[in-house]
């Protein structure tokens, strides 16, 4: 059966092979999946069926595959013995054998079920290198034009693809509207429901403001710099970690810039967000001390099988130590990855006179008890 234009057909599969990279002998294969499909579609059969698409002439050939018997019980998927050596005379009972069916139209269904295999396995190929593509992206920042901006969810165009960002990526106080123009970072790349690909990007990431000091201070994207840790509130405020190798370069100054104007540009971009700036040190009390900022530190007592710091600050630097709901001690321990118990001068001192107190009663019981045991 002439089902298919052979030189059109071996075009098409040449060219997919050469800028999609699709094998023909797969394309081959999925186009003869699709008819076995197709035929049972329009026919309404039930016979074991199979498609063999001949691969110099482009002939269709449709067979039904019937097991050789003795006597039949069922003439859709068996044959019998004396009719089944006229097509192959070394058949036996218990064999199979492809019985050719000539169905009335099937050329016309062959040849679009081939076209659209071909397009659906173009889409396909298009979206795995799409995919790739954006892949390879994951960590880095993309500009996307806002499509949408609803119940929860942002979708951005980013060219080939779109960028979702769902409630939690977003930064809180910000309000997005269809047609601005925003960076996103990339958190990953996914399939959706048809195995398209999606782009779940963020706003609210640390590694988002990382990302933008790369971007801002050259020291840090030549790697003169390194972004040691980031912990955030997103849209409220942000503390960054940061430490030079070479003892003449300043880390902070060199993000902060000449009259703050490079920090400026990722608070701008941040809408506003707040951004502390903290040179990171190897001794983690001091590390400890800088995170606090802008609080004052007098001591600090570090634990570290517990990985924990007990934190001495001026009785008026108390309340600016903790911060709002206390989110700078919480953003203060996220950035060192210690958990810091702050106390205020006079707390410290009450603390100790008691801790004193309880040690002398302890001690007079301790005496008590022995004089008792001598009587």
């Amino acid at each position: 059966m002439k089902a298919i234009d052979n030189k059109e057909l071996e075009l098409a599969l040449e060219a997919l092979e050469e800028e999609k990279g699709i094998k023909k002998e797969y394309l081959m294969e999925q186009i003869e999946f699709a008819l076995v499909t197709a035929y049972k579609n329009n026919y309404k059969e039930s016979e074991n069926v199979k498609v063999v698409i001949d691969r110099e002439t482009g002939e269709t050939h449709i067979y039904s595959v019937k097991q050789v018997v003795s006597k039949i019980q069922d003439p859709v998927t068996e044959i019998v013995k004396s009719d089944a050596v006229k097509i192959n005379k070394q058949l036996k009972v218990g064999d199979t054998v492809d019985v050719e069916l000539n169905p009335r139209n099937f050329g016309r269904i062959a040849a679009q079920t081939a076209k659209q295999v071909i397009v659906q396995k173009l889409r396909e190929a298009e979206r795995d290198i799409v995919f790739g593509e954006f892949n390879e992206r994951k960590g880095e920042i993309v500009s996307g034009i806002v499509q949408k901006a609803d119940a929860g969810i942002v979708v951005l165009d980013l060219g080939k693809l779109e960028g979702i960002m769902p409630g939690k990526e977003q930064i809180p106080t910000e309000k997005y509207k269809v047609n601005d123009k925003i960076k996103a970072y990339v958190v990953d790349v996914v399939r959706g429901a048809k195995g398209a690909p999606q782009v779940i990007v963020s706003r609210s990431a640390g590694d988002f403001v990382k990302k933008l000091f790369e971007f801002e201070i050259p020291e840090i994207y030549e790697g003169l710099i390194e972004v040691k840790s980031v912990s955030r509130d997103p849209g409220n405020r942000c503390k960054v970690a940061v430490h030079a190798q070479n003892e003449n370069i300043d880390p902070v100054g060199s993000c902060v810039g000449q009259k703050g104007v490079r920090i400026q540009n990722i608070i701008n971009e941040l809408s506003g967000e707040k951004i502390d700036v903290i040179e990171w040190d190897e001794d983690p009390s001091i590390f400890i001390s800088s995170s606090l900022l802008p609080a004052k530190v007098l001591a600090v007592d570090i634990n570290e099988e517990e990985k924990s710091a007990r934190v001495i600050v001026p009785d008026d630097q108390l309340s600016l130590a903790i911060g709002k709901s206390g989110q700078n001690a919480r953003l203060a321990a996220k950035l060192t990855g210690w958990k810091i118990d702050i106390k205020s001068e006079t707390g410290f001192r009450e603390m100790l006179e008691e801790m004193q107190k309880q040690a002398e009663e302890s001690e007079e019981e301790n005496t008590v008890e022995e004089e008792n045991n001598e009587e």
